[in-house]
């Protein structure tokens, strides 16, 4: 058999390996609005707003918002720069 093959312990059972780019990103944790304005020390209400006119970034979820850090950090860094 060829390398690129392994063997389950059933000897009919052939699995293939995947391939070696593949890779398992585990993806950033969203923050909840209480979260992200503690960040940007300032109200819920207030970065919900933000993002309702597109000023910050976040995702709407029902009626939930959610903000990655990462986000958040960038638009500070950009308010700070300006």
């Amino acid at each position: 058999m060829s390398s690129e093959f392994t063997h389950d312990t059933n000897p009919n059972v052939v699995l293939k390996k995947p391939p070696s780019s593949v890779t398992t990103t585990i993806p950033e944790r969203l923050l909840d609005s209480d979260e992200a304005a503690a960040i940007m020390n300032c109200h819920p209400k207030t970065l919900q707003k933000l993002a309702r006119k597109g000023v910050v970034r976040g995702v709407h979820i029902g009626k939930l918002w959610r903000f990655r850090a990462s986000v958040i950090e960038e638009w500070i860094q950009r308010q700070l720069a300006s």
